[in-house]
């Protein structure tokens, strides 16, 4: 049990270092269109720690999700080797975090679920 509640704390710890490292792996460009297509009802967060593409998306938008869940993927898999965290575990706690900054009217998937409208 404290084994594991440590465990949290240094993932919580890492998820707040790891706010920036996701913020560096995108270019201005592919953040750009991915609000947008946020903001459209286009793209969507995941309780995965993804980007979804939620309907349609052309293939610009669709390499932007892209790029960006790349880059997510590698800040997950750096946070797993710091905590001791599985990369999915490092995701999902990074997708509480992405959850709250969902704004009304944009998407969100849960694990088990289709997409809602926040």
């Amino acid at each position: 049990m404290i084994r594991k509640t440590m465990t949290v704390l240094a993932l919580g710890l890492a998820m707040t270092a790891a706010g920036a490292n996701l913020a560096l792996a995108q270019s201005a460009a592919a953040k750009a269109a991915v609000d947008a297509g946020k903001a459209s009802g286009t793209v969507g967060e995941q309780a995965d720690g993804y980007l979804g593409i939620v309907s349609g998306g052309d293939a610009a938008l669709r390499a932007a999700v892209a790029e960006i869940n790349t880059g997510r993927t590698a800040a997950y898999k750096d946070i797993a080797a710091k905590t001791g965290a599985t990369p999915e575990a490092a995701g999902q706690a990074t997708a509480k975090q992405l959850y709250a900054k969902v704004a009304p009217g944009q998407f969100w998937k849960p694990l088990d679920g289709g997409w809602v409208k926040k």
